[in-house]
């Protein structure tokens, strides 16, 4: 029955995003950025970094899609490889900060001994704004990929923790919580089979808002060049890059400007759906 109860959600949940051709639009926008990151080496078989001297700053055309930047690379193909970048630092922030503030979160909300202290800390490095809080941490770990998703997840992790705290504030008192633990019922298993499991949509949408926030930031901090290494192709790259040809290149910054830009407004976009579809009260009226 459990089975069959969770497939009928699952179905109408699909029904909900599909029948807003704003949502659709958006995950349509997501999946082509995807496959274009993911699928960038068959797609283009062009070097990234290749230098062609001859060639800089051509405008788009048939043998440069997108055009080429001030030392002939060719623009397309950078755009394609920084999306893997940008999709894997915000795949990789989203589920590490939702991890850490979910175990932050449940402690201080089902403890009442931790929560003050946890809260704390979660209200002192909330306090800070978070790209400068991202910045100073990339600058003691080092610029690369894996230490802007560590420094990114560090940022947004109190986010979800408050979420995750408030909504363990409510159900621990809750009847069935009451009834597992006179039953003797173990902690974890209350915290994560209980808990947890009913608190997930929450933490699912602010994931995908994690997810779209840290693009921006790992393009802020490219573009400040205290990010990933030089070498890689970012968008915040490719836009700092740029700046000093926006009068005769302009496509250097309005491609990766563009791409940023859709990105970042499908994920917010696929968020707002998904929030309403996992709220019964909107989802019944939608």
């Amino acid at each position: 029955m459990n089975d069959i109860s969770e497939n009928i959600h699952q179905a109408k949940l699909w029904k909900v995003l599909i029948q807003r051709r704003s949502v659709l639009f958006g995950l349509i926008i997501l999946f082509v950025i995807g496959v274009f990151a993911i699928f960038a080496p068959w797609i283009s078989s062009v070097d990234p970094n290749s230098i062609a001297v001859r060639s800089r700053l051509l405008p788009p055309g048939t043998e440069y899609w997108l055009g080429t930047d001030e030392l002939g690379r060719d623009i397309f193909t950078r755009l394609i490889y920084a999306g893997r970048v940008s999709l894997t630092v915000g795949v990789g922030v989203a589920i590490i900060s939702s991890s850490i503030g979910i175990v932050m979160g449940l402690t201080s909300g089902f403890f009442k001994r931790l929560d003050a202290p946890i809260s704390r800390i979660t209200d002192a490095m909330m306090a800070f704004p978070d790209i400068l809080l991202a910045i100073s941490l990339v600058a003691v770990l080092g610029g690369s990929v894996s230490n802007v998703v560590i420094a990114l997840s560090i940022v947004y992790a109190p986010r979800v923790a408050r979420i995750v705290r408030a909504s363990t504030l409510v159900i621990r008192e809750l009847p069935y919580v009451e009834a597992a633990r006179a039953l003797g019922v173990g902690t974890p298993t209350i915290l994560f089979s209980h808990i947890l499991r009913n608190i997930m949509s929450p933490i699912i949408v602010q994931a995908t808002f994690i997810f779209a926030y840290s693009m921006l930031s790992e393009a802020g901090l490219s573009f400040l060049g205290v990010g990933v290494d030089p070498s890689t192709p970012t968008w915040g790259t490719m836009i700092s890059n740029g700046r000093q040809y926006i009068d005769v290149a302009s496509w250097m910054i309005i491609c990766p400007g563009v791409a940023i830009t859709m990105c970042v407004l499908s994920l917010q976009i696929a968020g707002d759906g998904l929030r309403d579809a996992l709220d019964p009260k909107i989802a019944k009226d939608l």
